[in-house]
Order: C-alpha cells, then sequence, then structure tokens
C-alpha cells in the first residue's frame, strides 16, 4: 500500500493522524523541510533526523535539468541518491509555472520552460512529470498543477482551474508504481465558487491525499483563510490534507486549526542563511552587535545541537567571519524550532488543549512581529 492515513483525534477541526508511507510513518501535524535539489541547504541527513525531522520534500522541475531523474533512478532513487532513509514528497514543478513566469509558454498540453541552468527547453506536461517522479521514487507525489498569481484577471484563473482538473485527469490516468501516493491539488485564487468546483472534481477522481495550492502567493491572509477552511471542510476526513508552500510559524497554527495536515517552507533554512533565528521570544537578527559578548543559546527552550553547544556570541561571530557554519547551525536550529512547534501541537491536539495552545502562541509570535 503506498499510503495509509490513520486519524487519531480531532480538537475542533485540528486533527492528529498517522500517514504511513512505504519509508515510514509520519505523525501529523508535521513539516517538511525543503530539499530542492535533493539537500536540505547545509543539512546532513543525519542531523536533520536529529531536529525531529520525519519527512522532506525535493523538487521535480530542478532535479529533472540536474542531474536528471533517469541518473537518480539508475544510482538506486532519490532516497538512496540522498540518504535520507525516510519519506519524501516531490512537487510536480507546478510552482515553476507560476515563479517562472518568464521563461515558460503554458497551454492545455503542459508546459514548455526554457531551463535557467543552460535555456534549453523542457516539455513539462501532466505524464511527464507523473514519469520523472515515478522514476526519483518518492514516496508523495503531486499532479502536475497551473498555480495562477494573485491579482490576474478573473478568466486566468477560470483557465488555470479548468486545466488543473483536466492535468490532474490525465496525471492519474498515467501513473502506474503502486508504492506511490499520488495527491490531486486544489486550485482557484480567491474565487469560492472556482475553489468549490476544483475540490468537488478532484473528489471524484479519488486521490488518496489532496493539496492546497495557491495559498502562498502574494494573497491577503484574511480572505485567505476562510477559503482554506471551507477547502478543508469540502475535502474527505480520512484523506491527508497538505497546504502547499506557506510556511510563518503563525500561519501553521492557524492552517492545522483549519483541518491541515502537512506543511513544507524554505523559511527555517533561507531565515538561517541570513542570520535570523526562530525563538519562543521572536526572532534574534544574529548579525546586531547586542549578541557580540552573549553568553546565552539561541533559545533557552530548545534542545537541538546548536543550543545545547554554541552562545549566540559564537554564532554572531561566525556571520560576521562568514564562516559556512554559522548559516548550518541557525538553519539546524530554526528546522528544530518547527519541529518541536508541530510536536507540541499534535500533544495539544490529543490532549484536547489545543484552543489554549494556539492562543498563547498565537499571542507570543504576533507581539514579536
Amino acid at each position: 500500500m503506498a499510503l495509509r492515513f490513520d486519524l487519531v483525534h480531532c480538537c475542533g477541526a485540528a486533527r492528529a493522524a498517522y500517514l504511513a508511507t512505504p519509508h515510514g510513518v509520519v505523525a501529523t501535524p508535521a513539516f517538511m523541510p525543503v530539499g530542492t535539489y535533493g539537500a536540505v541547504k547545509g543539512m546532513p541527513p543525519c542531523l536533520l533526523e536529529q531536529t525531529g525531522t520525519q519527512i522532506v520534500l525535493a523538487n521535480t522541475f530542478h532535479l529533472a535539468l540536474r542531474p536528471g531523474a533517469a541518473l537518480i533512478a539508475r544510482l538506486g532513487g532519490l532516497h538512496r541518491f540522498m540518504a535520507w532513509p525516510g519519506p519524501i514528497l516531490t512537487d510536480s514543478g507546478g510552482y515553476q509555472v507560476f515563479s517562472l513566469a518568464s521563461l515558460r509558454q503554458v497551454s492545455d498540453h503542459g508546459v514548455s520552460f526554457r531551463s535557467p541552468v543552460d535555456g534549453a527547453l523542457l516539455e513539462l506536461t501532466p505524464e511527464a512529470a507523473i514519469a520523472i517522479q515515478e522514476q526519483l521514487g518518492a514516496d508523495l507525489i503531486m499532479c502536475l498543477d497551473e498555480c495562477p498569481a494573485y491579482g490576474v484577471p478573473a478568466h486566468a484563473i477560470e483557465q488555470a482551474v479548468a486545466r488543473t482538473i483536466q492535468w490532474a485527469r490525465r496525471s492519474l490516468a498515467s501513473h502506474t508504481r503502486a508504492d506511490q501516493a499520488l495527491f490531486g491539488i486544489v486550485q482557484g485564487g480567491l474565487d469560492r465558487v472556482l475553489r468549490r468546483q476544483c475540490v468537488t472534481e478532484l473528489v471524484a477522481l479519488g486521490f488518496p491525499g489532496y493539496a492546497l495550492g495557491g495559498f502562498s502567493v502574494g494573497e491577503p491572509l484574511d480572505q485567505a483563510w476562510p477559503l482554506i477552511e471551507e477547502v478543508c471542510r469540502l475535502l474527505p476526513p480520512d484523506r491527508p490534507r497538505y497546504l502547499m508552500g506557506m510556511g510563518r510559524p503563525e500561519d501553521v497554527l492557524e492552517a492545522i486549526h483549519r483541518g491541515v495536515d502537512l506543511f513544507d517552507c524554505v523559511l527555517p533554512t533561507r531565515n538561517g542563511r541570513n542570520a535570523q533565528a526562530f525563538t519562543e521570544a521572536g526572532v534574534l537578527r544574529l548579525r546586531n552587535a547586542c549578541h557580540k559578548e552573549d553568553p546565552r543559546p539561541l533559545d533557552d527552550a530548545c534542545s537541538c545541537y546548536t543550543c545545547r553547544h554554541f552562545s549566540r556570541a559564537y554564532v554572531h561571530h561566525l556571520f560576521l567571519t562568514r564562516e559556512m557554519l554559522g548559516p548550518i547551525l541557525v538553519s539546524l536550529h530554526n528546522i528544530a524550532f518547527y519541529q518541536r512547534l508541530l510536536a507540541q501541537a499534535r500533544q495539544a491536539i490529543l490532549a484536547d488543549t489545543w484552543d489554549a495552545y494556539r492562543a498563547v502562541h498565537l499571542a507570543r509570535f504576533r507581539s514579536h512581529t
């Protein structure tokens, strides 16, 4: 079986579950660090495991460009290639339809890209996206979708939804590996009618899991949250729900509150490379002179490798001297921060104390923004 989803307990709409894959079981809600090129930036898998990370994400489009899915398959698949023993999720390349708009042309057939590496033409169809992901061998794979940018005309969103549904059917028809679970992706921008239409069509196809796309492309969050809540209510309760790309700590808590199970975001490592550490007391900017002689760990509440061994003064020194260890240590800490946040959220759901946990942490995060 490619995937089994066992819902353990709900506290309101917030859910605690187990997601069983061929490479291990994930306790949800869960956060996936992003390993675009088959590596979470600066993180050897042994350190990543120590943070409590259960599952990672890799990028179909970029791995297809370098080093190529066929090469990875010949070398034993993505798990062996990147030496990650746990579950892996690969996206389909659909986000690059949005992010690389200047390098691509979209039609009902698929997407033609000019490679950002060497300018070569890459044609990504629903069938090709599935074939690449089957070569990579990830546990959870995604249908190719079209993610419209925030603010595009209504007809463009309608066209994107129609293509997303059509491409989902083609993805499902071309999927052959029984050990991979294929997720459908709900699109529709901030249009309630189109979101409902997309959910209805995808649920009828019977995917083992569903992703919510297009909610981290610049839209106002006060308009996004009601739609995320409605989409979660419309999706089957016995299937996992994955919110793509949205990852500020407060946003993760808000999404859990509305019924989301899986998350990914580049923030922990991107901020880590920029000397910004997530803590219970807010974000530390470690290049600031106030940390020059500070003997404290990054976060007194954290037991990660960084916080057990190094002071703020030392990490400050690493960034000022441009030592590569600085970004590694802060990225490691940031991923551990997210994993602790999600583990505590799960325990609060199981203990029926979710509302209090959410309120305390949201107040704390918002007081420092």
